[in-house]
């Protein structure tokens, strides 16, 4: 038995004119037909034609309503005389049309989709570019909340008011530059270049307005060229040639601490209003550093087809939506303080440790890594002083340290000594937790500014 049709026929994104005389012939020649709207340039010329406007009135959604024409529709071919019904939508039935997605999903109607000019088109031959040269992307505006992503160029559909237009800019760096198409095909055509912080001035923006961006530079596309130079780099460099897991390892720890060096001094500009844009770019540089160190080493495990940074990037996203279910989840939580306990709980059961000192990095500089198990042993139940018995412990333990009349030699350092000295750090660490003090980064601060003394000492007697 032939099942019933929906032939679906596109106007185009102008006026009449870009109406195929195909289409026009299936209008006139077909018993049933429908328009989903008349609020189009082309429908013009189809004035004895039904539409569906007065239900776009009624509906509460657009879901509601592109799911009550598709049962229309539906019920019209059943009854048709040829057992066909022609509906004729604004642009081409293949692009961004949700009614059409509706009707392909009946299983006991036949879809047939007429070829027709649609919004692809008109922008790509008003831009003067080739879309498949380009490698240009379409997308929905209200699809999602997320930023857009590279590479261009985007072509954004169903920007229809200034209000998605507002959406479209939050979802872009505010400096990117589009151009708004507006009213392709059309007589009073614009093609109007902004910036995304200005598109929701654009009042003008209608049902025959969408969105061109020619170029994004996203993380996405900046990560692939920097593994794709990485190995280059492999390939022709016989340094870089010449490297494995092992003789990178000191400079992953050389360019860590560069990098700390360089967010410590951020840290302090910032707090004290002198941040400057030397020091922004030396932080960029450091942290770039660090990052190629991680791309370097994956691109050497892709080499021997172990992993690589798409599936440590794939692996790392997993594992932290794993251990955030307050944001990914229905977990409720009061605060950090409960993210951090339950942090611990999650990685022992992901990870199938039985002790929460397993994973601690043991070469750490000895004040974090004590520091890291202080705060480990009261998981356990490990019974610690309190910040006034922490005070009154260090200065007891100073009080009863005898120190020579001068310095020792380095010959002579050894950390085979009085308890007394273990017992004074071991109760500053404590207090300092209480009171939130990273002693190793005040230690290391203190460090670097007695690194500035010393040249300034060096620098006087040079003099």
């Amino acid at each position: 038995m032939t099942r019933p049709i929906v032939r679906v026929v596109g106007l185009g994104p102008g006026d009449q004119s870009l109406i195929t005389q195909r289409t026009m012939s299936l209008i006139i020649a077909s018993p049933v037909v429908r328009l989903r709207t008349r609020v189009h340039p082309a429908a013009a010329a189809l004035i004895d034609v039904l539409s569906y406007d007065q239900w776009y009135d009624e509906a509460s959604s657009f879901d509601e309503l592109y799911e009550r024409i598709a049962n229309d529709l539906c019920q019209l071919a059943t009854s048709s005389p040829n057992g066909e019904v022609v509906y004729a939508v604004p642009g081409s039935p293949v692009v961004a049309e949700r009614t059409v997605e509706l009707l392909r999903a009946r299983a006991e109607f036949d879809v047939v989709c007429e070829p027709a000019v649609s919004v692809i088109d008109v922008a790509c031959a008003a831009l003067g570019v080739d879309p498949v040269g380009r490698g240009l992307r379409i997308l929905d505006a209200l699809d999602s909340t997320e930023p857009f992503r590279g590479p261009g160029p985007l072509l954004v559909l169903q920007t229809y008011s200034p209000e998605v237009l507002s959406v479209v800019a939050g979802r872009l760096p505010p400096e990117t530059l589009v151009t708004v198409l507006y009213h392709l095909g059309l007589a009073d055509q614009r093609l109007v270049e902004l910036r995304a912080r200005e598109l929701s001035n654009f009042g003008d923006a209608d049902h025959l307005t969408s969105i061109w961006i020619d170029g994004l530079r996203s993380a996405g596309e900046a990560m692939e060229d920097l593994v794709s130079f990485t190995r280059r780099l492999r390939t022709e460099c016989p340094w870089d040639q010449e490297q494995t897991h092992a003789s990178l390892t000191r400079h992953l720890l050389e360019e860590s601490y560069e990098a700390l060096d360089a967010l410590e001094a951020l840290a302090h500009a910032q707090e004290s209003g002198a941040l400057d844009d030397e020091l922004v770019d030396h932080v960029e540089e450091e942290l770039g550093d660090l990052l190629f160190q991680i791309v370097f080493h994956a691109e050497l495990a892709d080499e021997e087809e172990l992993f690589n940074f798409a599936t440590i990037a794939d692996a790392l996203r997993d594992k932290l939506t794993y251990r955030h279910p307050h944001v990914f989840g229905d977990v409720r939580v009061s605060g950090s303080n409960e993210v951090a306990a339950r942090w611990e709980d999650l990685k022992a059961s992901e990870k199938g440790r039985t002790s929460v000192t397993e994973g601690v990095a043991t070469q750490l500089p000895s004040l974090a890594l004590y520091a890291k198990l202080l705060a480990k042993s009261e998981l356990v139940g490990r019974v610690t002083r309190g910040p006034e018995q922490a005070r009154a412990a260090a200065l007891e333990a100073l009080e009863s340290i005898r120190f020579a009349e001068s310095s020792a030699s380095d010959v002579a350092s050894s950390v085979d000594v009085s308890p007394a000295w273990s017992q004074v750090l071991i109760a500053l660490l404590e207090a300092a937790r209480f009171a939130g003090v990273d002693l190793e980064g005040v230690l290391r601060t203190n460090a670097l500014t007695m690194f500035d003394e010393i040249r300034v000492i060096e620098q006087a007697a040079e003099k």
